[in-house]
């Protein structure tokens, strides 16, 4: 009885919990976006302009993809591990151990998640993407001189 408990445990607080942490942030992630939206239309003083309201839907898009995205990524790179786990912690399989492929196959694919979910934001927001393709040397701009500060190959003695 115990171990049955400590398996549902395991799985509701490292599965279930997780994922509902997730939509709970995201959640208020967007009510803050929304609250600062209509913020910013009451100060506006010719009232929200199409552009803006446009701007707005936009970024409440954008938090809305991301949180389904990261969600069901991570709800689908970690049900393997959970079920395997599952299958092992009861012993319906009395074959299967934590020793075998398939354990370490499952806990690869969660891994995986883990490695890729920083790519999904940034691809999804401009100012992480503009900072990683900072910090590729090959994207870097070559600095170029200012028109005040080229030099005329002569020197002036003093």
């Amino acid at each position: 009885m115990a171990k049955l408990a400590s398996v549902i445990f395991y799985v509701l607080f490292f599965y279930f919990i997780i994922l509902v942490i997730f939509i709970f942030c995201y959640w208020r992630i967007l009510v803050a976006i929304r609250r600062q939206a209509k913020v910013m239309a009451a100060h506006s003083a010719t009232g929200p302009s199409n552009a803006s309201h446009a701007q707005s839907h936009k970024i409440q898009s954008n938090v809305i993809k991301t949180m389904v995205i990261v969600s069901a990524f991570f709800a689908i790179a970690w049900m393997p591990h959970n079920f395997y786990y599952l299958l092992v912690s009861t012993n319906l399989f009395p074959t299967l151990s934590f020793w075998d492929s398939g354990y370490y196959s499952t806990m690869f694919i969660a891994f995986i998640y883990s490695c890729t979910n920083p790519f999904i934001y940034a691809t999804k927001f401009n100012p992480v993407r503009k900072i990683l393709i900072g910090m590729i040397p090959c994207k870097q701009n070559p600095v170029k001189p200012t028109e005040g500060t080229a030099s005329t190959g002569t020197r002036s003695s003093n």
